[in-house]
C-alpha cells in the first residue's frame, strides 16, 4: 500500500481539495497572505561602502612575518634570543620582501601575483586575538566569541541586510573545515535558522568533484512539484500565524522555497563552461597548484555577481610548526594567482568598489622558533589584508613590534575587525542586535571599534 502523501497526482489533488488548497506560486503569493520574507533586501543603517563580502579564510594561521609584515630587525637579530621571544631563537624570513606599486607596500616574494595589486590592498598588521588554540580562535574569528555558541559574522550580515538574489542562499561557505568549530563557523545560533550559511564542499576538496544531494525531486518536476510545495507552504504559513513567536518556522518556509528555486540557479552558477579560456587561465584553473582554490575564487566572483551577500572561501593548512620553507611556499602558490585574478576580475567588472575582499586566518606565527624550520601559534600579533569595499588601497595599517611578536600600534581585535566590516556594509555594530534570553545580543558583544583610518 502506498503511504507517501505526495506519491501520486490524484492523491495530491484529493489532499489539496481537502485542505481548501489554492496555488501559492511562490513567495509573492505567500506575501499576499501576510507572510513577510525575512531574506528580502533591507535598508542599512547608513550609506554602505560595500554591498557584499568575500572572505578568504586560511585555516591554521598564516605566517605574517613571511608574507605581508616586513620585519628587517628580524634579519638583523637572526639567531638571537630576547625577553619577548621567551628564550627562543629568532628566525629571519627565508624569503625576500620588496616594495610594490606606487604605494611601495612591502610584500614577500611568496606572493608575486598579489603584489601587483599592492595599491588596491590594505595590510592590517596589528591584528590580535584572545587565545592561541586553533578551535577557540577560529570560532572567535567567525562569531566573536570562543566560549559560547554565537551567530556567525555571515549570519549577522544576512540578518541585517537580507540578500539581493532570492534564488540562491544569501550566505555561502565554500570548502569549510569540519573541525575547529565546524558548523558553528557559518551557523545562525539563536538567530532564526534562515540566516545560517549554506555549505558547499569540504575543506581540501576540489569543488569540481562536489555533488549536490537532494537537489532534484526524483518524483515530481515542474508545475506538479510547485503545487506540492505550495500545499506544504499553505500549511506552514497557517502554522506560522498560530505561533508567531516561533521564528524557526521562517527557516522551514524559506528552505522549501530556496531549495525549489536553487534547482536551476545553483547548477548554473557552478558551471564554468560559459567562462572564457583566458579567464580560466587567469584563475589558475587546470593548474597543478591553483586549480582547486582557483575554482573557489571564480565561483565567488560568479556568486557575488549574482547577488549573494556573504561568501567564504576555505583553504588549509597553514599550521606550519615544521617544514615551513616547503609548506608555506606551496600554500602561497595555491592562493596567490587565484586571489590576484579575483581582485583583477572584480575591478574590471566595476565590482571591487562594492565588494569587500578579506584574507586571513585565526592567528599568525611566531618569529621565534622551537624547531629549525617551523613557526608556532601567535595570537598576540598577526596580519590580515583587505581590498575594495570602500577601503583605502596601498595602506599599511597597524604594526607589530620590531620582530613581529605582538601588535603594538593601531591594534585590531576580531571585535574591531567585525565592527569595521559591518560599518563598511552600512551597519552600526552597536545597533545590529537581536533579543534573546532576556537581553540584546550583538556580534561584537560590548566591544568593537571601527577602524576609520582605513576607510576611503
Amino acid at each position: 500500500m502506498e503511504t507517501n502523501l505526495f506519491s501520486r497526482r490524484d492523491l495530491l489533488k484529493t489532499v489539496s481539495a481537502g485542505f481548501g488548497y489554492t496555488a501559492f506560486a511562490g513567495l509573492s503569493a505567500m506575501a499576499a497572505k501576510g507572510y513577510e520574507n525575512p531574506l528580502l533586501p533591507k535598508k542599512p543603517h547608513f550609506a554602505a561602502r560595500a554591498k557584499r563580502v568575500i572572505f578568504a579564510c586560511m585555516r591554521g594561521g598564516p605566517s605574517h612575518v613571511d608574507t605581508i609584515d616586513y620585519k628587517p630587525a628580524l634579519a638583523r637579530d637572526n639567531g638571537k634570543t630576547t625577553e619577548t621571544s621567551r628564550g627562543r631563537k629568532l628566525m629571519e624570513s627565508p624569503w625576500t620582501f620588496s616594495q610594490h606599486g606606487q604605494s611601495g607596500l612591502p610584500i614577500s616574494e611568496l606572493l608575486p601575483h598579489l603584489s601587483k595589486h599592492a595599491d588596491k590592498m590594505c595590510l592590517v598588521n596589528g591584528m590580535y586575538a584572545d587565545v592561541p588554540s586553533h578551535p577557540e580562535c577560529f570560532v572567535q574569528l567567525h562569531t566573536g566569541n570562543f566560549q559560547f555558541v554565537r551567530p556567525s559574522l555571515g549570519a549577522w550580515v544576512l540578518y541585517g541586510l537580507g540578500t539581493e538574489n532570492q534564488n540562491l542562499p544569501g550566505f555561502i561557505t565554500l570548502s569549510p573545515p569540519a573541525r575547529v568549530g565546524g558548523a558553528q563557523n557559518y551557523g545562525s545560533a539563536f538567530l532564526p535558522a534562515v540566516y545560517q550559511g549554506s555549505k558547499i564542499g569540504d575543506l581540501n576538496q576540489n569543488l569540481k568533484d562536489v555533488k549536490f544531494d537532494n537537489l532534484r525531486n526524483k518524483r515530481f518536476t515542474g508545475d506538479l512539484q510547485r503545487k506540492q510545495i505550495d500545499l506544504v507552504q499553505s500549511m506552514n504559513t497557517d502554522l506560522r500565524k498560530k505561533h508567531s513567536d516561533n521564528e524557526q518556522l521562517d527557516g522551514v518556509i524559506q528552505s522549501y522555497e530556496l531549495a525549489f528555486r536553487m534547482q536551476s540557479a545553483l547548477p548554473q552558477i557552478m558551471k564554468l563552461n560559459d567562462e572564457s579560456k583566458s579567464t580560466l587561465k587567469d584563475y589558475g584553473i587546470g593548474g597543478k597548484d591553483t586549480d582547486s582554490f582557483g575554482r573557489q575564487c571564480l565561483y565567488a566572483r560568479r556568486m557575488a555577481e549574482a547577488g549573494v551577500r556573504f561568501i567564504e572561501l576555505g583553504h588549509a593548512s597553514w599550521d606550519q610548526h615544521n617544514g615551513l620553507r616547503g609548506r608555506l611556499q606551496k600554500n602561497c602558490a595555491n592562493i596567490d594567482q587565484p586571489l590576484a585574478a579575483l581582485l583583477n576580475d572584480l575591478d574590471q567588472r566595476g565590482m571591487l568598489d562594492e565588494t569587500l575582499v578579506i584574507w586571513g586566518g585565526e592567528f599568525g606565527r611566531t618569529p621565534h622558533v622551537k624547531r629549525d624550520d617551523g613557526r608556532d601559534h601567535n595570537n598576540s600579533g598577526f596580519s590580515f589584508w583587505m581590498a575594495g569595499g570602500g577601503l583605502k588601497g596601498g595602506l599599511r595599517y597597524g604594526a607589530t613590534d620590531e620582530h613581529g611578536i605582538a601588535a603594538v600600534d593601531d591594534r585590531m581585535h576580531f571585535h574591531d575587525l567585525h565592527a569595521t566590516i559591518l560599518h563598511l556594509m552600512g551597519l552600526d555594530h552597536t545597533q545590529l542586535t537581536y533579543r534573546y534570553a532576556g537581553r540584546d545580543f550583538r556580534l561584537t558583544d560590548v566591544h568593537g571599534d571601527v577602524a576609520h583610518k582605513i576607510i576611503a
